[in-house]
């Protein structure tokens, strides 16, 4: 099995480290990610600059690659040049920080993934809800239980479709099992402080406090993660709303 591990925290991060070396036990891993952290890039690509390469040393991981380009930008490389065989899993992770709900739209971690399926490849994205852990040890033996229980399974997703998962930052035996999860909401006050540098140029600082979720069952991926329970999401990449197509076209836009 091949296997491109990736991540947005930069090719640094313990958690994309720790990934890859235990996706070791699965097969071949080539580690593919940012040289600098990309949190909340969403799924850009770079397309006016020079995409540069830098092998760098990762314990047990032999194919490591630091580039200085988007967590898009990595899948697509290491997919075309950094892999010397078909790949068979991408796996975007694992990031610091929770992946929920409507930040998925944000999300370098889950645009990685999407960026996976959108070349064919099956793919997940894996978050550790918190932003102090520094601990992914738990977290990465969850991953490798769930790549496994996939495979022996023989358990595919359709095309376009991945799965997004949110670990809660609890020890392993405070976990209480898994939830096959919909998308709650993430929204944050959208207020800014304006600053002024020395030169006395106005700026602005995102200050924007993260609202409460009001839903309280575990269907929904931040109400299951808060339970502490492990949150697995499919999620596509096609946005459509299918169930309005017929009303909208009602409205004769067509005749415009």
């Amino acid at each position: 099995m091949r296997i491109l591990v990736t991540n947005d925290d930069g090719i640094r991060s313990p958690g994309v480290q720790v990934l890859a070396q235990k996706m070791l036990e699965l097969g071949d891993v080539v580690l593919a990610a940012p040289l600098e952290e990309k949190s909340a890039i969403g799924h850009g690509i770079t397309i006016r600059d020079p995409i540069r390469v830098r092998k760098i040393k990762v314990d047990g991981v032999e194919q490591a690659w630091g580039i200085n380009g988007t967590p898009a930008d990595c899948v697509k490389l290491g997919l075309a040049e950094l892999m010397d065989h078909k790949c068979d899993l991408v796996i975007s992770g694992i990031n610091c920080g929770p992946n929920m709900g409507t930040d998925v739209l944000y999300s370098g971690t889950v645009s990685a993934a999407i960026e996976g399926v959108i070349l064919g490849i099956p793919s997940l994205a894996v978050s550790l809800a918190s932003w102090d852990s520094e601990d992914y040890t738990d977290a990465a033996e969850i991953v490798n239980r769930l790549v496994k229980y996939l495979l022996e399974n023989k358990l595919t997703l359709p095309r376009g479709t991945l799965l997004n998962v949110n670990i809660p930052a609890v020890k392993k035996e405070e976990i209480l099992g898994y939830k096959v999860t919909i998308l709650g909401e993430r929204q944050y006050e959208n207020r800014f402080e304006k600053r002024l540098d020395p030169r006395g140029n106005p700026y602005y600082w995102s200050v924007g406090k993260l609202l409460p979720f009001t839903e309280e069952t575990l269907d929904y991926d931040v109400v299951a993660v808060e339970k502490n329970y492990v949150s697995i999401t499919p999620i596509q990449f096609d946005l459509t709303n299918y169930k309005i197509i017929q009303e909208v076209k009602d409205w004769g836009l067509e005749n415009l």
